[in-house]
């Protein structure tokens, strides 16, 4: 048995069926997705799956829970890391691209379900991040008046940043087209966080 199949083998067939659903509704989006599709994809049949899950909705909801969590657990490290100033930003910044790196999908999924207001979840998406976006501009805030970081609004230095962190893996294909190299070769992905590192930095470092 082969390294691939020993992990695949050993994993739940529930967290089989959420990384399968995170593919496909990053793919096809919510409503272009079926329990069907999923099912297919994980090599079971349709209930087998609805023993795990009830509905589609459920599914979905656990999906985007497990990619909040993720975000937010790496987000809460990187925050609790005693580093301050530029190197705090950094860190930060770091661990979302890592992330985003690891799960493109991840990335597709969050711009997907701002468009749509977060309806399928029936939550206000930007509220559940909004503590955390209110932090970040606090600390931007305090760095720029202590003459750490060079002024801006801090609130739309945030959302820039917020563009540049996700756009990259989300219209990928769209940026193979732009540099005719795959954009989420190894390489391409690491040139690309190394440029947000260093606009940001240029950004808020006074030179």
């Amino acid at each position: 048995m082969s390294d691939a199949t020993s992990i695949e083998s050993s994993r739940s067939t529930r967290d089989q069926i959420l990384d399968e659903a995170l593919h496909c509704f990053a793919e096809k989006g919510y409503e272009g997705t079926s329990l069907n599709d999923i099912a297919a994809g994980v090599g079971i049949r349709r209930p087998s799956l609805l023993h795990h899950f009830p509905s589609k909705e459920a599914l979905y909801g656990d999906v985007f829970e497990r990619l909040l969590s993720d975000w937010l657990e790496r987000l809460d490290a990187a925050v609790a890391m005693t580093a301050v100033g530029w190197d705090k930003a950094e860190l930060v910044l770091r661990a979302c691209l890592d992330l985003f790196a690891e799960t493109p999908d991840y990335v597709r999924i969050m711009r997907r379900e701002a468009l749509d207001g977060g309806v399928h979840l029936g939550i206000d998406l930007s509220g559940v991040l909004r503590p955390f976006f209110d932090s970040a501009v606090e600390y931007l805030e305090s760095q720029m008046q202590q003459g750490i970081f060079q002024v801006h609004d801090a609130r739309h230095l945030l959302i820039t940043g917020y563009g540049a962190l996700l756009t990259y893996f989300s219209d990928s294909p769209f940026v193979d087209g732009l540099i005719d190299e795959d954009a989420m070769a190894a390489k391409n992905i690491y040139n690309h966080q190394e440029h947000v590192i260093g606009f940001f930095r240029s950004a808020l470092l006074k030179s």
